[in-house]
């Protein structure tokens, strides 16, 4: 087997989470992955895939999972047996901040001559900073489209040429001074690159370590898988860091970047061959314009898909959009983020439709089949208040006795946790919108990623809500969720009366935490937050509602044998540029 070129290292929101007694919180109960943010960039696979395809070997390893899964998992072990040209690390979020460039500062000890290289949303946010403070990072590559900047950078480096001409590079000279290109690399679509998951099967078979390419926790139970329909967004949610301004702001991105809807329709296909499991799309395949979903749609229709596909909404769609979703994928899924019952917040936050599209869409939607129809409600909202955020609750009832009965509308609520996004609206302008930041650098939000509870790590309040409420409202919320699903037999009642101990034990232990941070001797204040560890370990995989709430049905065979042995042992041929 030749030198691997680059070494894609996905790190964990913690380093070392392991021998840290942090109370996480409720932070990452409505997605599949635990508090250590164990789910590696989706663009991952799409570099990979591309990298390969031209010319370099490339690695992925879930450093996380590996370290979730093993308390014996030796990183450092790990890393002395890697000897690629680069190391690439991502930073898209903040959450990764400290466990990102504890990771990076690792492989600098034991490899102080092999580039490390960052990309993500954050690290194109602050790639100044990180420069210039943490010697460990030499390149950041800016951009949500870093694959042919990367496999520059990667060729120059190999044959130790000049980096200067690369687009959306920034790095450190020799004498320490730093260079920054304009982002001018920004594809208009995404046509030339894939999520390719036989690629993912095969480079897992090459290297014999489906671990280091498993995305998340528990994956090989439930293989939820996912394709894109864009890079960037129309819509300008006010806290998100992937809002059309902020794309704009952080990574030049004037317009989003459609797949063409052949191609997406082709990676579902694709997906559908070797996996009888969940298949989410993300993005509203509306939001280019009518044309593309329906494009999209007739070329699934009639091609036999028997997975559960899920559809993520921006807005309500109508029922004619919705009759087409079902003519043509019999087991499909809705997911929509109303975020607020108040219609008033939900504007504020960037939304825009009222509760009758909302509540329209849900009738139509059980009416024609739907499978399941997910609904995510948020704290910490602008213009939200503690009893704003108990009343979502007094609304998922309402929506549950007009449209429960089937038991195929499960609301969810969530906090903004535990960071503003870097570049968002509410970030650039907080007091504009009614917010007040507690860290803004590089190094406020690592040292804050370090904090006992995830109260202390909010980065915000907002002149409605104070930490505490956020904190205790999400707690309060999610208890009276957990009992009205109970209720409607959304969840059965051993599950229910396991989250809701869980729910009392994390409020019992935040204020205990809180007493205990305010121990002025160090010595002590430490010995009581380890003699808390074993607690707060237990509570942190899952608080104010069950992992399994969030799972599709999927088929008791998950993958379709032969398929896979197909791909695992025959030459991958690449698919991007075919149409059906």
């Amino acid at each position: 087997m030749g030198k691997i070129d680059l070494v894609l290292l996905h790190p964990p929101s913690l380093y070392d989470f392991r021998k840290e007694p942090v109370m996480y919180g409720p932070i990452s109960d409505v997605v599949p992955s635990t508090p250590i943010f164990e789910m590696y960039p989706i663009g991952f696979a799409s570099l990979s895939e591309y990298l390969e395809r031209n010319g370099l070997r490339v690695r992925i390893i879930n450093v996380a999972l590996k370290m979730l899964k093993s308390k014996g998992f030796d990183v450092p072990k790990m890393i002395q047996r890697l000897r690629p040209i680069a190391f690439g690390l991502d930073l898209h979020w903040m959450a990764h901040v400290q466990g990102c460039l504890a990771l990076a500062e690792e492989i600098k000890r034991i490899h102080p001559h092999i580039p490390v290289i960052l990309g993500g949303f954050s690290a194109s946010y602050y790639y100044e900073e990180l420069l210039r403070d943490y010697p460990q990072v030499d390149f950041i590559i800016r951009g949500d489209s870093t694959e042919v900047p990367l496999l520059e950078l990667i060729r120059c480096l190999k044959e130790e040429k000049a980096i200067s001409h690369i687009p959306n590079l920034t790095w450190r000279d020799e004498g320490g001074q730093t260079h920054s290109n304009p982002i001018t690399y920004v594809p208009e679509t995404l046509d030339d690159i894939t999520i390719d998951y036989r690629h993912i099967m095969q480079k897992a078979w090459r290297y014999r370590d489906p671990m280091g390419y498993e995305p998340f926790s528990n994956w090989f139970m439930y293989p939820v898988t996912a394709v894109f329909t864009c890079r960037g967004c129309r819509y300008n949610c006010k806290t998100c860091g992937g809002s059309a301004t902020t794309f704009h702001r952080v990574v030049n991105r004037q317009r989003p970047a459609f797949r063409d809807p052949l191609l997406l329709a082709r990676d579902i296909l694709d997906i559908r061959n070797h996996l009888k499991a969940p298949i989410m799309i993300i993005g509203d395949i509306f939001q280019p314009g009518d044309e593309y979903g329906l494009k999209l749609l007739s070329a699934l229709k009639g091609k036999g898909i028997k997975n559960q596909v899920a559809f993520e909404f921006f807005v309500p769609p109508s029922r004619e959009k919705l009759e087409r979703i079902s003519e043509a994928i019999p087991n499909f899924n809705l997911e929509i983020s109303p975020e607020s019952h108040d219609v008033t917040v939900r504007k504020a936050f960037g939304r825009p439709y009222d509760n009758s599209a909302l509540e329209e869409m849900v009738e139509n939607a059980i009416d024609l089949g739907c499978k399941r129809i997910d609904l995510f409600f948020m704290t910490g909202l602008p213009r939200q208040t503690f009893q704003s955020v108990l009343d979502i609750v007094n609304y998922c009832r309402h929506l549950l006795e007009s449209y429960g009965k089937s038991r195929r509308l499960i609301p969810f609520i969530s906090p903004l946790a535990p960071f503003l996004d870097p570049g968002s609206p509410v970030f650039e302008n907080p007091e504009r919108y009614g917010y007040k930041l507690f860290y803004r650098s590089v190094e406020e939000h690592r040292l804050a990623m370090l904090s006992p509870s995830w109260k202390y790590a909010l980065n915000y309040e907002t002149k409605w809500m104070t930490r505490d409420e956020i904190v205790y409202g999400t707690y309060e919320a999610g208890l009276r969720l957990n009992r009205l699903k109970a209720e409607f037999a959304l969840i059965d009642a051993k599950t229910a009366l396991a989250t809701e101990k869980r729910i009392k034990d994390a409020v019992s232990l935040m204020r205990r935490i809180d007493e205990i941070t305010h121990i002025e001797d160090p010595d002590r204040r430490n010995r009581e937050m380890t003699e808390l560890g074993l607690h707060i370990n237990r509570l942190n995989m899952s608080t104010v509602c069950e992992k399994r709430e969030l799972e599709w049905p999927t088929h008791w065979i998950r993958m379709n044998p032969l398929r896979v042995f197909k791909t695992l042992f025959m030459r991958l041929q690449p698919n991007i540029f075919e149409r059906e």
